[in-house]
């Protein structure tokens, strides 16, 4: 018969034991299947050329155009729990609008309300669910694209009234609150997609008043200078993009009046571009985000005027 004494002891070498096997077990990491595409919960109003903020682990789709019209509508996905929420709307309804992120602030410029252009500048405070009215434009357009460098947002393209498309890039400071004009695009043009790839803000696709572009310019941010690179294979209005990992993709879009289901990723290192999975759907003008976990999710889209999407679709490179 054992003493309390060695009672004890076993019970303790029993614990070290296990403490030991916990400790050499490693952790299991999610298996990722790359080059893929999964679906989401559909968002709540459907729509196109919204714009998207990622603050941790939601994306905030705010405005856009309905097939009855612009909204401000302000709705919020979890990405961990697959749901929807709604927001402080927008104070002012547009669609066609150029959006970049800075330090978790969302920032949108331009766009259309129906009735005219817009050069209203706001930024959306995701933290204070809160509004400001910023700077104006220096003119009125929609359709333009935007991306930011640190605290400098570019302002690429699009369209102007009495003007048409534009070569036109202009530069916002978040810090100083204004803007400057900085060296134009070789070719004039809307609906582009655009990214950072390190220190190159690169442009690439979109169209014009008669055609779809496969054209692609990098805009060196140091030396105010834009030149061209390797042009995409797929002429098309873009469907959704994002740089991640640095890698750019363009996904989807429209090609003279079709809509595609085309994806590809254009590589700085090799100057090429790489034809990958295809989307589900093929849309135009959706509103995209890359987000932590390195996937692009692509909200809604549609036809312009008629059509509008509701899916949320999300690509693993």
């Amino acid at each position: 018969m054992k003493t309390t004494f060695q009672l004890l002891l076993t019970a303790l070498v029993f614990i070290a034991t296990a403490s030991l096997t916990n400790a050499q077990t490693p952790e299991v990491t999610p298996e990722v299947t790359h080059n893929t595409w999964t679906s989401g919960a559909a968002m709540p109003t459907a729509r196109m050329t919204a714009a998207a903020i990622v603050v941790g682990t939601s994306i905030h789709v705010i405005d856009g155009y309905t097939p009855g019209g612009f909204t401000n509508v302000h709705e919020i996905y979890n990405t961990k729990k697959n749901t929807w929420t709604t927001g402080t709307p927008d104070p002012n309804t547009r669609g066609f609008v150029a959006y970049a992120v800075v330090d978790k602030i969302l920032y949108i410029f331009g766009g259309s309300n129906g009735s005219e252009n817009l050069d209203l500048t706001e930024s959306y405070n995701p933290s204070t669910d809160t509004w400001t009215t910023l700077a104006p434009m220096p003119y009125a357009e929609q359709t333009a694209a935007a991306v930011a460098d640190k605290d400098i947002i570019y302002v690429i393209g699009g369209n102007s009234p009495g003007t048409g498309f534009l070569t036109s890039v202009l530069s916002y400071n978040t810090t100083t609150n204004t803007w400057a004009e900085e060296a134009p695009l070789a070719a004039a043009t809307a609906w582009e997609a655009v990214g950072l790839l390190g220190a190159t803000v690169v442009e690439a696709d979109g169209g014009n008043a008669t055609e779809s572009l496969d054209s692609v310019e990098g805009y060196n941010v140091k030396k105010n200078t834009w030149t061209e690179l390797t042009a995409d294979p797929t002429a098309r209005n873009p469907g959704c993009y994002a740089v991640i990992a640095g890698q750019f993709y363009v996904a989807g879009g429209n090609s003279n009046g079709t809509n595609i289901t085309v994806n590809e990723s254009y590589s700085p290192k090799t100057k090429s571009w790489t034809t990958l999975a295809p989307m589900p759907d093929g849309v135009y003008q959706a509103a995209a985000s890359a987000v932590a976990g390195g996937r692009l999710y692509c909200f809604g889209g549609g036809l312009f005027p008629n059509i509008g999407y509701n899916n949320v679709q999300i690509y693993q490179p």
